[in-house]
């Protein structure tokens, strides 16, 4: 019996021996087979540094003023008789707007001509007396002063009904209505609003460090909601003699035409001022930057050979130094050259010495003056 359990033991411990052996063959085969291990290249999308030539600008926002834009109102108290106009429509110099109760005028302008022409009349008769000696020159004064009063108040009566004959003094487009028919006006109650919409004003601030960058007849760009992709082109008509003492800058007024009528004032817009100088910069895609607070780096695609022999894409890590944003673009002002290949997207998931393989097959087209689609 005891014979029969020393055999069960060693075999259960022979068992066990073997079992132990293959887990630790199957064990060492596994630490062999990571050692050995290389991770596939992952796949990247590059895009070249690129040498290009930039426009300098000098960016701001502005507001839309226009050239000449008033309320008309009522200069003399009275009724409203005729409306002459239709809200919102175009209007010449000298169209008639409006037109007030004159009648009281009217009636009493005949009787002041009707003087007039006695106290003119009176003049001419005393002029010839008075070469011959036959009145005084007391008299002649006196009827010189009665021909001017005649005079003035016959001016007062025409002056007073073309003060109620409402035109108007420029060419441009009426607002809204503001007065009613058979409404009494007193002195000074708007009518309409009457604005010239072209040309327009472009009114805006740039630092005072820019003052000896910008003159009379620079470019000037403008973009608005109003205008979806399209830009405007303006000029610079006057730039503030004096500095803003409280903001540190000058104002600028540019002029551009607004043949569509698209912009009104009030509104405002994105103005860039068009340095004649071009600037060369060393550009790479916006999302090619993988941005950090202990510095902003790319990941440039380098060939390297292992120790076989075999050529393969790897990545550098290189810190840069960036410059201005345009578009897809930012400008480098170190850290790469020109002609280098760097990753363009995805950059936050690599490492430095990170075997790689370009595919461009998705890679996106970045433009220096993109134009999304509004989906």
């Amino acid at each position: 019996m005891k014979k029969k359990i020393v055999l069960a033991i060693a075999g259960l411990v022979l068992l066990i021996a073997v079992l132990g052996g293959i887990k630790a063959l199957q064990i060492s085969r596994m630490i062999k087979a990571g050692s050995q291990f290389v991770m596939p290249p992952e796949p990247v999308t590059t895009a070249s540094v690129r040498s290009m030539s930039w426009e300098t600008v000098l960016p701001s926002i502005g507001s839309l003023t226009a050239v000449q834009g008033v309320t008309i109102a009522a200069e003399l108290p009275g009724k409203v008789m005729e409306i002459a106009f239709t809200p919102g429509s175009g209007v010449n110099k000298g169209d008639l707007l409006l037109r007030q109760d004159t009648s009281s005028e009217e009636a009493q302008l005949p009787g002041a001509e009707a003087s007039l022409t006695l106290a003119v009349s009176n003049l001419s008769r005393a002029k010839s007396l008075i070469a011959e000696d036959m009145i005084s020159r007391s008299q002649l004064d006196t009827t010189q002063a009665n021909f001017q009063q005649a005079q003035a108040a016959a001016d007062n009566l025409r002056t007073q009904i073309a003060k109620k004959t409402i035109r108007a003094p420029f060419s441009g487009r009426l607002g809204i209505r503001l007065v009613n028919l058979g409404q009494s006006l007193r002195e000074g109650d708007a009518i309409v609003s009457l604005q010239t919409l072209s040309p327009i004003y472009v009114d805006f601030q740039l630092p005072q460090q820019n003052l000896n960058q910008v003159r009379q007849g620079l470019p000037v760009r403008v973009t608005a909601d109003v205008l979806a992709d399209r830009e405007l082109t303006g000029k610079i008509t006057a730039i503030n003699p004096q500095v803003n003492a409280a903001t540190r800058s000058i104002g600028v007024q540019a002029t551009l035409q607004n043949a569509e009528e698209l912009l009104r004032p009030g509104m405002f817009v994105s103005a860039e001022v068009l340095l004649p100088k071009l600037q060369t910069v060393l550009s790479v895609p916006a999302t090619a930057v993988l941005y950090a607070p202990f510095g902003d780096s790319v990941f440039i695609v380098e060939e390297k050979k292992t120790d076989d022999g075999k050529k393969h894409l790897a990545l550098r890590q290189q810190f840069v130094r960036l410059g201005e944003k345009r578009g897809d673009f930012v400008s480098v002002l170190s850290g790469v050259s020109a002609g280098e290949s760097v990753v363009s997207t995805g950059v936050f998931k690599f490492r430095n010495g990170q075997e790689v393989v370009v595919d461009n097959s998705l890679a996106p087209e970045f433009k220096l003056a993109p134009k999304p689609e509004n989906n």
